[in-house]
C-alpha cells in the first residue's frame, strides 16, 4: 500500500542514499514527456526536509532544463533493486541553478566528486512524497558505476561544449528554450 510522507525524514534519506540511480520526469505545457535515468551517487543530495538538488551534466539534450523553464514541474523516482522492494517518488517544482552563480556555491558542499561537463544544479522544492511497493521490479546487482560520461566530458574541448550549448542543448526537442548562449563552459566554472 502506498504511503504519503510529510517530509524527507531520516528513513527516506537512507533509502535515497542507498540507491545507485534515479529517474527524472518532466513535461512542458505542450509536447512530449521526458524521462531520463541518472547515475553517479554523489550527484544527488537532500538539502533539507522539503528540498533536494542534483548535479545536471551535459547529455544528449536539455529536455529537463527546457521543461523546468516552461513550468517547473518535475518528478524524481527511486527504485530499489535489492531484496527490499520499494519505489519512492518526489514531486515538486524545480529550477536550474547555474554553476557560475553565487547561489550554486551554497549547494556545492552537498556533492561529492567533481564531474566534468557540469551544466548546473537542478534544485527542487518538494510538494509531495510518496512510496509504492515495487513488487514487480527485478532484483539487480550493481557491478560498478559506469565512468563513460565523465571520460567523454573530460576529453571535450571548450569549443565542443560551446557547440552543444548553441546546438542540441539550446532547445528541447519540442522547441522550448533550454541553455542560454551565455551559459558557462564547464572549464570556466570555479572549483
Amino acid at each position: 500500500m502506498a504511503k504519503v510522507f510529510t517530509h524527507l525524514d531520516e528513513g527516506l534519506r537512507k533509502f535515497i542514499d542507498a540507491q545507485s540511480m534515479f529517474f527524472v520526469a518532466t513535461a512542458g505545457a505542450q509536447g512530449r514527456v521526458n524521462l531520463s535515468p541518472k547515475g553517479y551517487r554523489d550527484t544527488f543530495a537532500v538539502i533539507d526536509d522539503h528540498t533536494f538538488a542534483y548535479l545536471d551534466l551535459f547529455g544528449s539534450g536539455a529536455e529537463t532544463i527546457a521543461h523546468l523553464r516552461d513550468n517547473g514541474r518535475i518528478t524524481i523516482m527511486f527504485c530499489s533493486f535489492s531484496r527490499n522492494s520499494k519505489i519512492l517518488r518526489l514531486f515538486g517544482t524545480g529550477r536550474l541553478v547555474r554553476p557560475d552563480s553565487a547561489e550554486f556555491e551554497t549547494y556545492r558542499p552537498h556533492f561529492g566528486l567533481q564531474h566534468p561537463g557540469l551544466r548546473g544544479a537542478i534544485v527542487v522544492s518538494v510538494d509531495r512524497i510518496a512510496d509504492s511497493c515495487g513488487y514487480s521490479i527485478p532484483y539487480l546487482e550493481l557491478v560498478d558505476e559506469r565512468p563513460a560520461l565523465d571520460a567523454l566530458h573530460a576529453r571535450r574541448t571548450e569549443e565542443q561544449f560551446a557547440t552543444r550549448i548553441a546546438g542540441d542543448n539550446a532547445t528541447s526537442i519540442d522547441g522550448f528554450p533550454a541553455l542560454e548562449p551565455d551559459h558557462p563552459l564547464p572549464s570556466s566554472i570555479p572549483r
